[in-house]
């Protein structure tokens, strides 16, 4: 697939993985649920998703799969009579998971139950409470400083009972059984950088690569963050083993800078693969080193399995000031930034498709480049200077022992111009894959 590096591809899918995002947004997820489902259900029109479902009370090591939620409608009618805190015209304005409650109680008793945003008045706020059960509601910290005292009327129409988690998972066979995973959750209500910008990426990302013919197996999950990864590793060990390079997808549609979480290993082939592509991009980045807190990348890393997987998103967990916010919206994400996240990720995947190990042929001085037809095509331009020092470069460090990506390291070259030269050194016969009856 050495054509992904600056494939038109991303150039014509940020509209698409916008519209995506716009479709997905009105939808209340948790993580369980028919919004889960529903999520699931958009996303296989575009890709041949396997959805499972695991039942509640399925052991999961030491984590249990909750009771499955569902709500229909939550509000609070105020003294004066005004419905406030409509789950209909936001669905933020409920406490995530939210066991069903339909009683009367007074402002004190009410305020113990109300979620707000000082430090930003207008905005409601995002809050669960997964595993405790409990009832409450979310809304703007200037509106809860205006309620009146008197007796408030609580309506929280919601189901939680034994039902099913579901996740979603779609494998994309290569020539070997080695993979690439991609993960983001799907668990997140109305907020669109996290993570509906990351199912949209992952969605045409996969719909992209099965298009291709590729040397590794791709596997993508959609899963509700923390009990789903858990969960598919419970239920997959075996297969976790075939992981060789992995990346948790999410806040992808923002235009903050790319921001890299290393996986625990920290100079795994994938943190090495991203560090090069953004270094590379000349663009401001940041590089998070790798802590047992954030996204699912902490489970893939846990010390009993410790694959190589990291996070690579633009404004990170956290660091931003609408995160898990009702200004989470449609006017933070852009398909432009969409369009450059997808377009950083196929640059990643271009090399760690393409990262082979050479012998040079002719170790013995430089040979003759343009009896060969290389050196005349690339001596007059700029480009062609670039590209000659790639080959030079390449025939240099080819002695088995130094890979493709090594050898960008080093030079400072970009990869897609190192893997060029070593196609063309290939093709005259000064390079020979290792292991393919090279010669040192």
């Amino acid at each position: 697939m050495s054509d992904a590096a600056g494939s038109p591809i991303a150039v014509q899918a940020g509209e698409k993985m916008y519209d995506l995002v716009k479709e997905l947004y009105p939808i209340c997820r948790s993580i369980t649920g028919d919004g889960v489902r529903l999520t699931l259900d958009i996303i296989k029109q575009r890709i041949p998703l396997t959805v499972h479902e695991v039942p509640s009370g399925t052991q999961v090591f030491d984590w249990t799969v909750p009771r499955e939620w569902n709500i229909n409608d939550a509000y609070i009618i105020t003294p004066t009579g005004e419905k406030i805190a409509e789950f209909k015209k936001h669905n933020l304005h409920v406490l995530n998971y939210s066991v069903p409650i339909r009683r009367k109680v007074m402002l004190e008793e009410l305020k113990q139950h109300l979620f707000t945003l000082p430090a930003h008045p207008d905005w409601i706020p995002y809050r669960t409470s997964y595993y405790k059960d409990n009832w409450g509601f979310c809304l703007p910290h200037r509106q809860m400083e205006s309620l009146p005292e008197g007796e408030y009327e609580v309506v929280i129409d919601a189901t939680l009972e034994d039902g099913h988690l579901s996740y979603g998972e779609y494998l994309i066979p290569g020539e070997t059984s080695d993979e690439i995973l991609f993960s983001c959750h799907i668990c997140h209500p109305s907020l669109c950088n996290d993570n509906l910008s990351g199912i949209a990426l992952t969605t045409y990302l996969a719909e992209y690569l099965a298009t291709r013919s590729s040397r590794y197996s791709y596997r993508f999950l959609f899963i509700p963050g923390t009990i789903g990864s858990i969960t598919w590793l419970a239920r997959n060990e075996d297969r976790a083993r075939r992981i060789k390079h992995g990346l948790v997808v999410t806040c992808v549609g923002d235009a903050g800078p790319f921001t890299y979480k290393k996986s625990r290993r920290a100079q795994a082939h994938i943190d090495r693969a991203v560090l090069h592509v953004l270094e590379q991009s000349k663009e401001r980045h940041n590089v998070i080193d790798f802590y047992p807190y954030g996204y699912d990348e902490r489970q893939y890393c846990s010390p009993g399995f410790n694959l190589a997987v990291g996070s690579l998103s633009r404004s990170s967990h956290g660091q931003y000031p609408q995160y898990h916010t009702s200004a989470d919206n449609l006017d933070l994400v852009s398909a432009e930034n969409l369009q450059e996240s997808l377009q950083t990720y196929l640059d990643v995947i271009d090399v760690l498709e393409n990262t082979r190990t050479y012998i040079n042929q002719n170790p013995k001085c430089e040979p003759q480049l343009g009896k060969r037809g290389l050196y005349s095509s690339v001596g007059a331009s700029a480009d062609g200077k670039l590209k000659e020092m790639a080959l030079l470069w390449v025939l240099n460090l080819s002695d088995g022992e130094h890979d493709l990506l090594q050898i960008a390291e080093r030079s400072g070259e970009p990869f897609a111009a190192v893997r060029d030269a070593a196609a063309a050194l290939v093709r005259c016969g000064l390079l020979l894959e290792a292991g393919d009856g090279a010669a040192a």
